[in-house]
């Protein structure tokens, strides 16, 4: 994705999860639980984002270079968190709205831009809204190029930081084939003379595959499929 395409996209998958949650709530409840956040309920995750977002927001908007002044906000009540949600939305969207991407702020990572932080939240937003869907029955398909971008960023940014040294030795390549993208990548490229598996499907399906919201089964996979989950399975992103 280009970089001016990442804020609009948030904005559109921050109405998604407003959508999604709002409706999850009328049909659910608060108290249901989120079946790919195992101890969350749909409160806990329509909060998590909220304070996610508050968080990043207040990093753009102070161009923080270290978060320790940060004051992280009380937890809402259930029937506030809506409205919580969607002004943090909000106020993160504003946040980067005009600002120059380059801009050095203070990140988890090796990239420390607010370019790292447009990408990171719009994939942050984009994987649960999935989750509120899933609570719903009803998984909308994720943009093919929102989810390739999000399988890049997971390859080069989550793989690293769960693996700092490097692949186990026990890796094996995996390859991941996009047909709605066109595009291949390969988890842990190198690894071994020849991948354990090729797992096909939409960049959207792969996206959710890796970050544990879909099961193998749902892919087209070609090779040893216990193997290719046990791959993705050395990426402990706890």
């Amino acid at each position: 994705m280009e970089i001016g395409e990442y804020l609009p996209a948030l904005r559109r998958v921050d109405a998604r999860f407003a959508d999604a949650a709002a409706e999850a709530v009328l049909a659910r409840g608060w108290a249901a639980p989120v079946p790919a956040c195992p101890g969350w309920s749909l409160a806990d995750l329509v909060w998590h984002l909220a304070e996610v977002q508050h968080f990043w927001a207040w990093i753009v908007r102070t161009r923080a270079q270290d978060p320790s002044a940060y004051a992280a906000p009380a937890r809402r009540e259930d029937g506030e968190l809506l409205a919580y949600g969607a002004a943090r939305s909000a106020e993160l969207e504003t946040a980067l709205a005009g600002v120059d991407p380059t801009e050095h702020v203070w990140t988890w990572a090796p990239r420390k831009d607010i370019a790292f932080v447009l990408r990171r939240q719009l994939q942050e937003a984009t994987v649960h809204t999935v989750d509120v869907q899933q609570l719903l029955g009803d998984v909308r398909p994720i943009p093919p190029d929102v989810a390739l971008d999000g399988l890049d960023e997971w390859l080069e940014v989550m793989v690293p930081g769960a693996l700092p040294q490097g692949p186990r030795e026990d890796a094996q390549p995996v390859v991941l084939h996009a047909v709605d993208a066109d595009a291949e990548r390969t988890l842990f490229p190198g690894a071994g003379p020849l991948p354990v598996a090729t797992l096909t499907g939409t960049a959207g399906d792969l996206l959710l595959a890796v970050w544990r919201r879909l099961p193998l089964d749902a892919l087209t996979v070609d090779g040893d499929a216990a193997q290719a989950a046990a791959m993705i399975d050395l990426v402990d992103l706890g």
